[in-house]
């Protein structure tokens, strides 16, 4: 594995085909306050790239929006509302089209109430990942070795995930299901940014 650091972009002709694993990193769980710091993707052949943006930045980066918001590539996610919502609160696109390994999860895994990813990747893969740097501080002048690893491991693991999540829909019957969830959740990361983050505008009450 490989994990390359880029600057405010994604170099030109970088994952040029295929689904893209996309995760970020921000400064906390509240959007519109907390910047974004770093845009990690893989597409599954066994590189990362980390996108890092600066404070003050303008986060005008046309290679990654331009990927991010390309129709014809699936966008791998574990929990992608929040992230969709990062991304298009300081890129201003909507990463679309949408996979999440945790929504598939929560859909086929529901002998268990644990849908992290790393419970996730252990338990459908068999490996082990560090989770120790999630509340690090991503803001910084430098992004340490233990960083760096663990932000690549967010999308590390995503297409593999993707292909043993898909075979469980199908043997739960539960794939359409699950593709009108992923379809939604654009539009529940736009509602989240709206001002209903805590609503459930479908309840009675």
């Amino acid at each position: 594995m490989t994990v390359y650091l880029h600057e405010e972009d994604l170099p030109a002709g970088l994952l040029i085909d295929g689904a893209i694993a996309v995760d970020t990193e921000t400064m906390g769980l509240v959007t519109p306050r907390d910047r974004l710091c770093l845009v990690q993707l893989s597409d599954g052949r066994g590189e990362e790239h980390l996108v890092r943006f600066a404070p003050g930045s303008l986060y005008d980066a046309p290679n990654l929006k331009a990927l991010l918001a390309d129709p014809n590539r699936e966008k791998l996610f574990h929990f992608a509302r929040f992230d969709i919502a990062a991304i298009q609160h300081y890129l201003g696109v909507l990463a679309t089209p949408v996979y999440c390994t945790k929504t598939a999860s929560r859909l086929v895994r529901t002998y268990t109430d644990r849908h992290g990813l790393k419970e996730l990747v252990r338990e459908l893969l068999g490996v082990e990942i560090s989770k120790q740097q999630q509340s690090s501080d991503w803001g910084g002048p430098v992004l340490s070795d233990a960083q760096r690893d663990y932000a690549a491991s967010d999308v590390r693991y995503l297409h593999q995930l993707r292909a043993e999540l898909d075979r469980r829909l199908e043997r739960e019957g539960r794939k359409d299901l699950a593709q009108a969830c992923f379809d939604f959740l654009p539009h529940r990361a736009l509602l989240d940014l709206a001002g209903w983050p805590e609503v459930d505008i479908f309840a009675h009450v």
